[in-house]
This record gives C-alpha cells, sequence and structure tokens, in this order.
C-alpha cells in the first residue's frame, strides 16, 4: 500500500474534538503528550465493537464470543507486529504503561532483585518508571542509582563503568523523555549494559511508539512498554513487550479468571503467555480501537511523524527566541528531541501561562509533567509545555506564541 502523505491541514477533519471553540476561539490542542486527540476510524472501531460484537472474549462459543475474540487477538497481532515482536504471545495488554512497568516490577522484580542488588534508573524520568522501582528496593533491600543528565537534557553515560556492574539486576529508562522531548539513545545503552552486566533492561516507551519507528528486538531490550492514549488509541489501554524466556519464567501479576490453567483446592496452574498475565476480563474494546490507530498510523511513512514533529518543535524554539526572556529545555538541536517543547518566561508562572492561554483556545501543560527529579535538576519548580502531533500546523506554533504576547503584555 503506498503511504498517504502527511498533510496536517487536511488530517485535522479526521479529528472531530478539533473542530470547535474554546472559549470562543478555535481550539489549537497542544497537549499531545498527555494524551492524543482520536481519529474517526478510533471512534468507529469502538462503536462497530460496542453496538455489533459486545461478548466477552476466549470463554464463550457462540458467534458474538467467537466474534469478540478474534478481533481482540487480532488486535494483539497488529499491535505487536507494529513494534517489531516476534509473536502476538509476546505481547501483554495492560491498561497503560504505568501498569505495564509495576508489572515487570512486580513479577519479575519481586522475584530476582534481592538485598545490595542495584536498580539503575535516570533522574529524566517519569514518575511512572521511577516510583515502582523505588518501591521494589525499600520491599527487598536494594540500592537505587541514577544516570545524571546535562544541561540539555541528554543522558551523562561517561560513568557507565561505575554505575553497571555485577550487582546491577535491574536498567530502567524512558525511551523519550516526556518532560525534555529528548530521543535517548536506547539500543546504544543497551548494548552497553549487557557488556557489563546480566541486567535486565526495562525501556518506557510512552513517548516513543506514537512518534517514532520502533523495534523492539533490534533494540536488545528485555521489557518495553507503552500505551495506547498517546498514540490516537483509547485510554485505559496499554502493553508490554517482553522476552519468551523471561515471561516464561516470571510469576504472575495479579490472580483471577482468564490467567489460570487448572484451580485446585490446593493451589492453581498458570496459563500460557500471555494470558498468564491478563486476570479477568479484559479491555476487549480498549484493544480493537488501540490496534485501529496502529493501521491508521501505519498509513504514513515511517518517520514521517517524528520529521513533522521536529520541523515544529524547530519553529517553536525559533519563534520563543525571538521574544527574549524565554528559557527552553531540552536539546537545543531539534533534531535530538520529539515534538515536545516546554519553556518558562521570566516573571511569570507556567500555571499563569497555561491559563491565559486557555482563555484564547490554546491548551498546552503546566506544572512538573510528573518529572520532578527533572524540574530539580534544573532549579525550577514548574514548566510550561506545549507538544505537538501529526495533527498540527505552523498555524498552531503562531497562535501560541500571539497568546503569549499577551501574558506578557498582562505580566509586563
Amino acid at each position: 500500500m503506498t503511504p498517504r502523505a502527511l498533510d496536517p491541514q487536511a488530517l485535522r477533519a479526521e479529528f472531530p474534538a478539533l473542530d470547535q471553540a474554546v472559549h470562543g476561539h478555535p481550539l489549537v490542542y497542544l497537549d499531545n503528550a498527555a494524551t492524543t486527540q482520536k481519529p474517526l476510524a478510533v471512534l468507529a472501531a469502538l462503536d462497530h465493537y460496542y453496538r455489533r460484537d459486545n461478548a466477552n472474549v476466549h470463554r464463550g462459543i457462540h458467534e458474538l464470543s467467537r466474534r469478540a475474540t478474534d478481533a481482540y487477538e487480532g488486535a494483539r497481532e497488529t499491535v505487536a507486529n507494529w513494534i517489531g515482536a516476534g509473536s502476538p504471545s509476546e505481547l501483554i495488554w495492560t491498561r497503560g504503561t504505568t501498569e505495564a512497568l509495576n508489572l515487570v516490577a512486580w513479577a519479575w522484580g519481586s522475584a530476582e532483585v534481592g538485598e545490595g542488588d542495584e536498580i539503575l534508573l535516570s533522574v529524566q524520568d517519569h514518575h511512572s518508571n521511577l516510583v515502582p522501582w523505588q518501591l521494589l528496593a525499600q520491599r527487598t533491600g536494594a540500592r537505587l542509582r541514577y544516570i545524571e543528565i546535562d544541561d540539555e537534557g541528554r543522558w551523562i553515560l561517561d560513568d557507565l563503568d561505575e554505575l553497571v556492574g555485577e550487582r546491577t539486576r535491574i536498567v530502567a529508562v524512558s525511551h523519550v523523555s516526556n518532560a525534555l522531548g529528548t530521543v535517548n539513545p536506547v539500543a546504544d545503552l543497551v548494548a552497553a549494559v549487557k557488556q557489563r552486566s546480566t541486567a535486565r533492561v526495562v525501556i518506557d516507551g510512552a513517548q516513543a511508539v506514537p512518534h517514532l519507528p520502533v523495534d523492539v528486538r533490534a533494540l536488545g531490550c528485555d521489557f518495553y512498554a507503552f500505551s495506547g492514549h498517546k498514540m490516537c488509541g483509547p485510554t485505559g489501554i496499554g502493553g508490554l513487550w517482553g522476552r519468551p524466556e523471561v515471561l516464561e519464567a516470571m510469576p504472575p501479576f495479579q490472580g483471577g479468571g482468564e490467567m489460570i490453567d487448572e484451580v485446585r483446592r490446593d493451589g492453581s496452574s498458570w496459563a500460557s503467555v500471555p494470558h498468564k498475565f491478563e486476570a479477568g476480563t479484559p479491555n476487549i474494546a480498549g484493544a480493537i480501537g488501540m490496534a485501529a490507530a496502529v493501521e491508521w498510523l501505519g498509513g504514513f511513512e515511517p518517520g514521517a511523524v517524528l520529521a513533522h514533529e521536529q520541523a515544529l518543535s524547530a519553529y517553536t524554539m525559533e519563534r520563543l527566541g525571538e521574544m527574549g526572556g524565554v528559557r527552553v529545555y531540552g536539546p537545543a538541536d531539534p533534531a535530538e528531541r520529539s515534538g515536545v517543547v516546554s519553556f518558562d518566561m521570566e516573571g511569570t508562572h507556567p500555571h499563569d501561562i497555561s491559563t491565559i492561554l486557555d482563555t484564547r483556545g490554546v491548551a498546552i501543560r503546566a506544572g512538573h509533567h510528573c518529572a520532578q527529579l527533572v524540574m530539580r535538576r534544573y532549579d525550577t519548580a514548574a514548566t510550561a509545555r506545549a507538544s505537538f502531533y501529526l495533527y498540527n500546523t505552523r498555524d498552531d506554533v503562531d497562535r501560541l506564541i500571539e497568546g503569549l504576547a499577551a501574558v506578557r503584555d498582562i505580566f509586563g
């Protein structure tokens, strides 16, 4: 199939939520790192399931259950192929990246990490990739260590020989920073870790899978977590990819229906992977909707979304630089970042910036972005964050800059 052109202005017609006014102004949605809008193709897939195929999966032999099961497991195959998995069975459905990371921390970490072992994280990471490992360290007596970042938000790996050794059991880092937009050299880090230790490497891909081509096997990691709602899919659905041999050896995360093979009075045996980790009735519609999002995104040339976002980031940074009194966080080179531009304005709190922009129909994010270690690294409590996706345009950036000019007029 010939890839379609990425024409952001034309694509907007496929996103009903973008066709509205907010406070009397046409909506400019620049909060895509938090969640993305949903195209008609995804809305139609959700509607079709609930209208025509609504039934539980795997358990029934009636027609609706068969159709629901086929759609649900077909969705697993679609999403698994999207990330380069070797088999659909390597993909576990979760509620999102957060649950996926907690699954690894509890199921693998609790069984394999002990007192005196080390867990390597990064100060660049989202709280979802920090707190589960902190809790694991508290349960087991393991030691937490951190990769620091430089003034432009890039990993400092000069001391990797000291950070990674025989006691390192887990290395958990983000592929792309949600607070800075930094695209990290994860494949290089994985290779370096594997040369120095037997540690398992966990990648938080929440900000990567929606924006750039990902091949989990080529990266060399052991686990890769991501969410559907950040890539045009529904909320409440995501995935965890894991190496088959590691998943097979791991104990279950939760107990209940669906994840068992046999239940006896004195214990139970488990279903095969991935069902061993999917207790209870799953988010069937969410999986179907996520697959619809993947199929829709797959209509574009690989790398087109990231290239579009980097062009918008470059334009935004240029316009912000012209204003003066604005500090932009993250890599100075747009080629090193995704479609995230975090900034602050002298004499103005980010919450005030966001509030005033909202009155003009411009939606951005303000706060610590669940990345308080990043904020502390740069001695700030919060930033304003504009984050782009494939339906954003240079006109959106111009509206942002016009709004920031109004902020400056108000605060002097």
